[in-house]
């Protein structure tokens, strides 16, 4: 390809929420010399809502998002909770894990098949115009897709039933929930569950049958483009099991060594952050390793979150089919697995895990009890609430006066804590693709590829004024020309 400046315009925009920006130099010989995952919006979150009672963050806070709406919504229920020094009665937290299980199933199957599936089912390499959710109908078929539908569909409705809403819910109030549900309700959520469980295994096999047994999608996987030997951190119950709700934060090395194990109340003594001027998105950091660049291994505080990291931290999942799909994750990928692209694989076991879930807790007669709430007595203060969004470990921590009004706060997303990781990812694979000034539409693609598989939301990690993040690629050579440009939206 002939060295010049040259406009590219793609369309439709790159399968994330949101948009960014990816800078790649190229030294004098057309190979790449570094390349950045750049966020140069600004989010106002943490400002604008000081003076707010902070019975309403759970309120407010989903609307950073809508995509992980509930995600917000827990983590920040959880932290008014702790403001208010309150623990929900049984019936309480179970209705809460159950919609947060089907919120699970409801966002994973659709970033699984709209955003990453065309890059499996579709192919890598394909042309845009088939690389996207009309390449997946015409590859699975439209039958097929309207079961995957109208199975979404159940999750749609129970978490309208539990929650109000669908999206933006009103289920949460200091202590617990607003109402409860009858037993008429139970009945119905139980069977929209069971029809959840059916789209997980249907799920599972699609990603055995198009990806698992395809050896070159495997060896795509599995080889070095891809991968990074980082930290990892998720939530874990008392048995070391996956739990999307609550737990202990994990820590582990990339050796698969548990490295710290703490409450999420104490994410300040484990965690810092650290700001390039490039970017509005920070990079967080272990503190105990301290901030070595972008690089990864043992001697770098880089740590991952979300499906993959949950796969690594943990000990599986504590529903039996999902179990059974770790443990063959686990025997492909090992253990640590470092593999990037694994967290597609792990985001679909994640569904029968949410699917198998919520079936459990709808079976259960006491979530159907009036006995909801335990009324705060305590004076509010301080409180921290974490949960593991989809795309990862999601902090949310709040500090009031004595009448409840929020002085500050602090939201750590997943995709805050992925941004270095995302960076690395970025970096390697433009370095191994793009070779003596050939670059190509499938190429980047596949350099799009490293970040795909965090699911990053730049909806949560950052805001423009404007609400408008057009997504840029700018390649330059070594002295700094503009070599080409890609431009979507």
């Amino acid at each position: 390809m002939e060295k010049k400046d040259k406009v590219v315009t793609i369309q439709p925009i790159t399968r994330l929420e949101g948009h960014g920006k990816i800078s790649i130099f190229l030294d004098d010989e057309g190979n790449v010399e570094d390349a950045y995952y750049q966020v140069v919006e600004f989010r106002g979150f943490e400002r604008f809502c000081r003076g707010r009672p902070v019975e309403e963050m759970p309120l407010i806070t989903p609307r950073i998002c809508g995509v992980c709406p509930w995600a917000h919504h827990m983590a920040s229920a959880k932290a008014v909770d702790a403001v208010y020094h309150v623990t929900p009665p049984p019936a309480g937290r179970k209705l809460r894990e159950l919609a947060y299980n089907t919120f699970y199933v409801h966002d994973h199957a659709a970033v699984f098949y709209a955003l990453q599936a065309p890059d499996f089912v579709v192919g890598p390499t394909a042309t845009r115009a088939e690389r996207n959710v009309l390449g997946v109908i015409a590859k699975v078929g439209m039958d097929l897709v309207k079961h995957i539908l109208a199975a979404r569909l159940e999750a749609t409705r129970m978490l309208e039933l539990i929650g109000g809403r669908a999206v933006h819910p009103v289920m949460t109030v200091p202590g617990g929930v607003g109402k409860p549900i009858t037993e008429e309700q139970r009945k119905e959520l139980e069977q929209r569950a069971a029809n959840m469980v059916e789209l997980a295994k249907l799920t599972l096999k699609i990603f055995d049958d198009v990806v698992l047994k395809n050896k070159e999608y495997v060896d795509l996987i599995t080889g070095d483009i891809y991968l990074h030997k980082t930290y990892y951190m998720g939530l874990v119950d008392e048995k070391g099991k996956v739990n999307f709700y609550d737990g202990k934060l994990r820590v582990i090395a990339p050796d698969g060594k548990i490295f710290a194990e703490f409450n999420p109340s104490e994410y300040l003594n484990y965690i810092a952050e650290h700001v390039e001027p490039w970017s509005y998105l920070k990079f967080p950091y272990l503190k105990a390793v301290g901030w070595k660049g972008f690089k990864d291994g043992a001697d770098s505080g880089v740590y991952r979150v979300g499906p993959l990291a949950r796969m690594n931290v943990s000990s599986g999942f504590t529903t039996p089919l999902a179990q059974e799909a770790y443990e063959k994750f686990v025997s492909v990928l090992g253990k640590p697995a470092h593999a990037t692209l694994g967290f597609h694989w792990a985001r679909v076991i994640e569904i029968m895990a949410a699917a198998e879930s919520a079936l459990e807790l709808a079976r259960d007669p006491e979530i159907a009890s009036k006995e909801v709430r335990t009324i705060p007595t305590a004076a509010p203060d301080e409180g921290v609430g974490v949960v593991e969004a989809p795309r990862g470990v999601l902090i949310h921590h709040y500090k009031t006066d004595s009448e409840g009004l929020v002085e500050s706060l602090n939201l750590i997303v997943a995709t805050v804590h992925n941004n270095a990781g995302i960076n690395l990812s970025v970096k390697k694979t433009a370095q191994s693709l793009i070779k003596n000034w050939q670059v190509n539409d499938g190429l980047l693609n596949m350099v799009e590829m490293a970040f795909r598989p965090y699911d990053p939301c730049l909806a949560c990690g950052t805001h423009a004024l404007l609400g408008q993040m057009p997504l840029e690629v700018n390649i330059y050579d070594r002295e700094k020309r503009l070599y080409k440009r890609l431009t979507r939206g």
